[in-house]
């Protein structure tokens, strides 16, 4: 979308000619390229550049030909509905390019704004443009940009009151002045603004001082942000490392949780197979220190002497030891007694034997 733009320059007694008729003709520079501030609604500055390609590029020479001259620059664009209205002379046909600035004759037709004219209060020639701000950082000439004007269309040149800053050039945006204050008591001796850089102050275009101030402005805004982000950064590591070192300590009771459940399967395990084997190997049998295995292979040997157990697997052994207790039980273990199998006696003495097996073991891990 084009926005509208307006630029400013000085016009001096040496343009001004008068004509038998009355009317008053200036050729005067309109426009250069450089690097301008730009106010934007919100009170900030943006720094927009004019660049030679394209103030000097035919699409814009010829814009400023045959142009309608106002007094003071309209609310609106100039069109053929209210140029009656706003219309106070016209460009001539002459626009062209010289010392580096583009130029054009201008007469101006009415009686009042010539007065105003002659007499020095109205001396600035401002054009009202439209044209295509494209988010376009660069440099021109040593000064930086973020912006730049491309399919600059002069709409009107406006005669304006002498601005404060004298032959400085003047921007207005579209609704918003930005103009050099020669009250403003930050300014040096020669009417330029002051800057304060490493304590000492130096002497620079108020644009300049805009500029730097709303750039130093943002530095310290995102300076703040960085501080911000890394107080948060640090909670939220703190955060996150507690939140680990409470799933490890979750992980960690899970495990030991685990193993008593375990521990209690095998203690039952343990007792329910020194009871059975009892009933083979008799009370003098010696389980102290023997593993499961080992238990195992004792009843199967007291059962078949001959067994040998060197290279069977655990699965081999287990299914010899089951297939042994069966048979035991089958062929003279069916009468109630001490040293019964699988009696109700003796499912009663196991069981009091695994509770108090475990009542021990939780004391043992109490102490």
């Amino acid at each position: 979308m084009k926005k509208q733009r307006y630029d400013r320059m000085m016009i001096t007694d040496a343009m001004i000619e008068e004509r038998p008729d009355g009317f008053l003709t200036v050729d005067v520079p309109i426009t250069r390229p450089g690097v301008f501030p730009y106010q934007r609604n919100d009170g900030t500055i943006q720094m927009e550049a004019k660049l030679p390609e394209e103030i000097f590029s035919d699409l814009t020479i010829t814009s400023a030909r045959a142009k309608p001259v106002t007094d003071q620059h309209p609310p609106e664009p100039v069109t053929l509905e209210n140029i009656t209205r706003y219309s106070r002379g016209m460009s001539h046909t002459d626009s062209r390019v010289e010392n580096g600035m583009l130029k054009v004759s201008v007469t101006i037709t009415d009686q009042a704004l010539i007065e105003r004219v002659r007499s020095g209060d109205q001396r600035e020639i401002s054009i009202g443009f439209l044209s295509d701000v494209i988010e376009e950082p660069g440099s021109y000439q040593g000064e930086a940009y973020q912006y730049a004007q491309r399919n600059i269309d002069i709409n009107h040149i406006a005669v304006v009151e002498r601005g404060r800053a004298g032959s400085q050039v003047s921007i207005r945006a579209d609704s918003d002045a930005w103009q050099i204050d020669e009250t403003d008591q930050s300014k040096g001796g020669n009417g330029m603004a002051t800057y304060k850089i490493d304590g000492k102050d130096y002497e620079v275009d108020s644009a300049v001082k805009s500029f730097m101030e709303a750039q130093a402005a943002k530095l310290e805004t995102a300076t703040t942000k960085a501080r911000d982000m890394d107080t948060l950064q640090g909670r939220y590591d703190a955060l996150e490392t507690k939140l680990q070192a409470k799933e490890t300590e979750l992980e960690d009771a899970k495990k030991k949780q685990l193993s008593a459940d375990e521990l209690d399967k095998q203690v039952e395990a343990r007792v329910m197979l020194i009871s059975g084997a009892k009933t083979l190997l008799g009370d003098s049998f010696e389980f102290t220190g023997k593993s499961e295995r080992e238990i195992k292979e004792a009843v199967i040997t007291k059962a078949k002497p001959d067994f040998k157990a060197d290279g069977k697997s655990d699965e081999y052994v287990n299914a010899f030891y089951d297939a042994t207790v069966e048979q035991s039980a089958t062929a003279g273990f069916g009468s109630t007694g001490a040293n019964h199998l699988f009696s109700g006696d003796s499912r009663t003495t196991d069981s009091q034997k695994i509770s108090d097996l475990k009542a021990k073991r939780m004391n043992m891990n109490a102490q």
